[in-house]
């Protein structure tokens, strides 16, 4: 098949219009690296893989190279439902592609109206509130707190300060999201159980959840909040010097694992979500999973000291990095009768 491979790579951030940017702003783009990784895999299987990145002319080379299918791993740049951008142009050009369509992608980004559909199908998922500054009304929520930017990801704006205790470190946490990201601050009582992702591939009755992850705070150094904050993924973390952050699969009992796995199932048709998806789960002082959101554009770098969880979840279910590329372009070819 003559398969497309749209991506965003990552800059620095350097030129002039780049000086009100936050530091971490291209931090979801993929690295040369990464994307040259996924079109190798896609050519294990493939006759011709054409390279198109997302950027503005990205609707000229699809509309002019017409593949028969598009791995899409193009987060975006620009705009609160930026996610979204290249499936609609697809859908406009009524080219195939992989993943979630528009509304799921911008849903998903969008870490409130995620919540919001979860309470709505009655998925358990920390409580919590959006503000754009001023005195929160914090209702019954309760403190410890995380604070997050809204429509961001890659642990974007989540920093070792973002859970606080008291009113004044929430205020300050707020301010510093709305003023350096643009955009409304999420914030949702944290919860104090094990942390757990979990990688699925499949539609309808034929999704499949992969090898559960559990995220191991206690590697991290003293000082560094049991988050999975940018300190953590991008500092700490380093293919140089990999912390043993991660065990897969994880260590629990079987109605454990059980029910992490049935409310990231739940999660994910409740969200339309489409052949794959990370979601990131974490137990209350009850025990029960909540989910704290869903990511079905998942981070998929190749190389095991990177840390990366659904490659890892996969080489856990004896998946090759080009077995699961393959895997993803496979279902969704199914999906569209291809």
């Amino acid at each position: 098949m003559r398969v497309g491979l749209t991506y965003n790579l990552k800059r620095e951030i350097s030129s002039p219009g780049d000086a009100n940017l936050p530091e971490d702003f291209f931090l979801e783009c993929d690295a040369p690296e990464t994307v040259g990784n996924v079109r190798d895999a896609l050519r294990e299987r493939h006759e011709e893989v054409i390279m198109i990145e997302a950027d503005e002319d990205a609707f000229e080379k699809l509309r002019s190279a017409r593949p028969q299918i598009v791995f899409n791993m193009a987060e975006g740049v620009w705009g609160a439902d930026r996610e979204s951008q290249m499936p609609a142009i697809m859908e406009m050009l009524r080219i195939p592609y992989t993943g979630s369509t528009p509304l799921t992608l911008a849903l998903c980004l969008n870490k409130g109206r995620t919540k919001e559909i979860l309470s709505h199908y009655g998925i358990p998922t920390p409580r919590f509130i959006i503000t754009e500054g001023g005195e929160p009304k914090l209702g019954h929520l309760h403190f410890p707190m995380i604070v997050k930017p809204l429509v961001e990801g890659s642990s974007k704006g989540i920093k070792n300060d973002c859970l606080v205790g008291n009113k004044a470190e929430l205020g300050d946490r707020i301010k510093r999201i709305v003023n350096e990201y643009k955009q409304p601050a999420l914030v949702e009582e944290f919860l104090p159980g094990r942390e757990f992702t979990v990688a699925l591939l499949g539609n309808g009755s034929t999704v499949r959840v992969l090898p559960i992850v559990e995220i191991n705070y206690s590697s991290l150094p003293a000082g560094i909040n049991p988050i999975y904050s940018y300190e953590a993924k991008w500092v700490l973390d380093t293919p140089e010097a990999p912390l043993n952050i991660f065990t897969c699969p994880a260590e629990i009992a079987e109605g454990l694992k059980k029910a992490i796995a049935q409310t990231a199932i739940d999660a994910y048709i409740a969200l339309d979500v489409k052949d794959w998806c990370r979601i990131d789960i974490r137990l209350d002082s009850k025990g029960a999973p909540n989910v704290l959101e869903l990511n079905p554009l998942p981070g998929i770098l190749m190389d095991p000291k990177c840390n990366s969880c659904f490659p890892k979840a996969a080489r856990s279910a004896g998946m090759t990095f080009g077995g699961l590329v393959n895997s993803v372009v496979d279902i969704a070819c199914k999906r569209y009768g291809i």
